[in-house]
């Protein structure tokens, strides 16, 4: 990897290149440029032999977009996909843009690697024009070989004038977050244009972690390096009183350390800091909060003040929607992001400066939060990204690197910590349980009023960057406090697909956490926050409006839209499952081993993107247990970067969403989370795959690529409660699916006695 060093930023403020016509022009960088600048050494940088590295944010959790990002290199550069070595995360040579996140990566993260990748292209053509003596028009490149279309004998290749990039000034960096952006001279390719981009080209970590060489950030170990674990609570809000440090001794070389509220040891020996953790006495507050009993979490909901409250409203619901309006009330859980493998972090704090070693989606943002929690200038602190167990939001992986950095602190030397499974299970942040009470009406197959009170926990309890010392557990027991909570809504219409209603009132409301820190019930992002919640609800409902119209599903939705593309996805959806039309619930279908069979379709959008999604399920009536026999998802999310590493994102998408319908809850007793593992905590097995899992990608080859490693988690549990209806006639409108669920539902609507 070259260093800024070897790459040597331009700082002339003039600069001299060949116009597009064959001719010489100039430009300046204002006085008065926008305080934001970078070099095209922040997003790439050419090597002399010809390799391009690429300096990213967007780090790789599993979905490709490092490689998609590399293949707009190739193809904007012209030079060899081969060529392009992707470094990712490293907050001492990329610019923070967001990191990944909220389907942005691709869907906004691809304008400034384009712009930088079109640029560079452009001074080189520049510079061996000028070389050739001729006019860049005439000029084309072929993997990094530049040619004259009228003198075949005259070459050069881009290493030939590599020199031109050192004068290169810097360019004006344009927005913050996902929204950051390079304004340059050159433009890249045009969407249709793209040849590399587009292809299914294999992942740049494929061999690496197929081969077992890829970098995980498990297997850091800087000299002198020592382990670490930290104490939770054993309670709710309950904050440390005292710490017995006699109680370890004995256990290796193992010593406590504390910051106000936070306890943790650390040994030479990872199995005696496990030990010591373990083994540690100490004195917590008597808990503060007594939790509800879960049952009737949904009747505490309902209790609890609002304390933000976000309303869309078109027409006059109350004048429309009659006498006798369906109603009905729905519920999804908690649930925890369960991480196949703990979060692991080593942090080294020097007088001279810190390292981070993390596999944090956001390693800028968690240069900031390490920043606040050491009370240190986040130019000394350089977080390096390498992978850990995946992510899907806040997960809880930086919550080790907190506790890391306490502890290293203490004791001057590197720290390792790796999270017990267990603890990240029990104590990683939520997703955020939700209630809801619905009323609508149907007229002439139409909905003519849609009425929808959303109640919920804050889906960003826990800012979803880690950025802010009171968002990390540690930071809290120390301390520091939550405040910069940002109030996140399930709301109509934008958590979920909004439809052509003409009388439409909904009102999604926020209620406080059950304790403002300490809590293993803190709420944050997990794949797509709120959306699977809210659309399971809106888009059950809106089959129960198609069932009492006495319409088709898919016909019923496609009566509500009137964008072709929304329309297109559910049209084509209907043709990859066999779509049996007819309304829901009208035909039996049994199965060999007596299962009741039947099909069920939602809708979602999310941003640019577009969702369609059929289940087909299996419902044993003696048991309640759901079987999704097929699921079909058909995905428009405009240009394809590269479609087999799409597919694959979507496929585990709908698997994982299928193990969140079926299976997912976090429970608790009245005053901690109880599931901690995979017996109290299930998730879908091998044995739950269904039998068909077929995704159909619509591809917009001339429109820019939306985001899609969240939109297709959006239709799957509403998709699969409506196949139940139409298999037993029963609406299951309590999540997840699981047999209690299921036979609770089927006895409450008079089906089984």
């Amino acid at each position: 990897m070259s260093t800024r060093g070897t790459f040597i930023a331009g700082t002339t403020a003039l600069v001299v290149v060949a116009a597009a016509a064959g001719g010489v022009r100039s430009f300046a960088v204002a006085a008065d440029a926008p305080a934001k600048m970078t070099t095209l050494g922040d997003w790439l940088r050419m090597l002399p032999d010809g390799t391009v590295e690429m300096y990213t944010d967007k780090v790789e959790v599993g979905m490709g977009v490092p490689t998609g990002f590399a293949q707009f290199v190739a193809d904007d550069l012209d030079v060899s996909f081969d060529r392009v070595r992707p470094i990712l995360g490293d907050t001492s040579d990329t610019v923070a843009a967001g990191g990944v996140g909220g389907s942005f990566s691709t869907y906004r993260g691809n304008f400034p690697i384009r712009n930088a990748a079109a640029e560079m292209r452009r001074v080189l053509l520049a510079a061996a024009a000028l070389q050739l003596g001729v006019p860049v028009t005439q000029l084309s490149v072929n993997d990094g070989v530049i040619h004259v279309a009228s003198d075949a004998t005259k070459t050069l290749r881009y290493t030939d004038v590599l020199g031109a990039l050192t004068s290169v000034p810097k360019f004006p960096q344009t927005g913050d977050g996902f929204s950051v952006d390079l304004t340059v001279p050159a433009k890249p390719k045009d969407w249709a244009d793209y040849r590399i981009a587009g292809s299914s080209l294999p992942r740049k970590d494929a061999a690496g972690k197929a081969f077992g060489r890829y970098p995980y950030v498990t297997s850091v170990k800087p000299a002198g390096m020592v382990h670490g674990r930290f104490v939770y609570p054993p309670s709710i809000g309950a904050t440390l009183v005292s710490v017995d440090e006699s109680s370890i001794h004995g256990i290796g070389d193992a010593r406590v350390i504390r910051v106000a509220g936070f306890a943790g040891v650390v040994a030479t020996r990872e199995w005696d800091a496990v030990r010591a953790a373990r083994a540690l006495k100490t004195t917590w507050t008597q808990p503060a909060v007594t939790l509800p009993a879960q049952a009737k979490l949904a009747d505490f909901m309902w209790a609890q003040p609002a304390i933000k409250e976000s309303t869309v409203k078109n027409g006059d619901v109350d004048a429309t929607i009659g006498n006798a309006p369906l109603e009905a009330s729905y519920f999804w859980p908690f649930q925890s992001h369960a991480n196949m493998g703990p979060g692991c972090s080593v942090v080294d704090v020097r007088d001279d400066g810190v390292t981070v070693w993390s596999g944090t989606q956001k390693t800028h943002a968690l240069r900031q939060g390490i920043s606040k929690l050491l009370n240190r200038p986040p130019e000394g602190i350089r977080v390096v990204w390498l992978s850990d167990a995946g992510s899907y939001g806040r997960a809880g992986l930086e919550e080790s690197a907190a506790a890391a950095a306490f502890l290293s602190r203490a004791i001057g030397r590197p720290v390792r910590v790796q999270s017990m499974r267990a603890d990240n299970t029990q104590w990683g942040t939520k997703s955020p349980a939700m209630t809801a009470r619905l009323r609508g009406n149907v007229q002439n197959g139409g909905i003519v009023a849609f009425d929808a009170v959303i109640r919920q926990f804050n889906g960003n309890e826990i800012f979803s960057q880690p950025s802010v010392a009171g968002s990390f557990l540690a930071g809290q027991m120390a301390g520091f406090p939550n405040d910069a909570v940002v109030y996140e809504f399930g709301q109509y219409g934008e958590s979920t697909a909004k439809y052509e209603i003409p009388n439409v009132r909904s009102t999604a409301a926020l209620i406080a956490p059950f304790a403002p820190g300490n809590s293993p019930l803190r709420t944050s992002h997990m794949r797509d926050p709120e959306g699977p919640g809210t659309t399971f609800i809106v888009e059950s409902f809106v089959d129960e409006l198609a069932a009492r119209a006495g319409v088709d599903a898919i016909a019923f939705r496609i009566h509500h839209l009137k964008v072709p593309r929304h329309i297109e996805a559910l049209q084509t959806v209907a043709k990859a499952s066999g779509w049996d039309t007819r309304p829901s619930a009208s035909s039996k279908r049994v199965g060999a081993n007596g299962e009741l069979i039947g099909r069920g379709v939602a809708f979602a959008t999310r941003i640019e993107t577009i969702v369609a999604t059929v289940a087909e399920v299996g419902v044993n009536p003696k048991t309640g247990a759901v079987r999704v026999r097929r699921i079909i998802c058909a995905h428009d999310c405009g240009f394809i970067v590269n479609p087999k590493a799409l597919q694959g994102t979507i496929e585990a998408n709908l698997i994982q969403s299928i193990s969140r319908t079926i299976y997912e809850e976090a429970t608790f007793n009245d005053h901690t989370v109880t599931s901690s593992d995979w017996v109290s905590y299930p998730i879908a097995h091998m044995r739950d795959i269904p039998d068909e899992v077929k995704v159909v990608m619509i591809s917009r080859p001339t429109i820019a690529p939306g985001g899609a490693g969240e939109p297709s988690s959006r239709p799957v549990a509403a998709a699969i409660a409506n196949a139940v209806f139409d298999a037993t006639g029963v609406r299951v409108r309590t999540a997840p699916l699981t047999p209690k669920n299921v036979l609770a539902a089927m006895h409450a609507q008079g089906k089984i006695t």
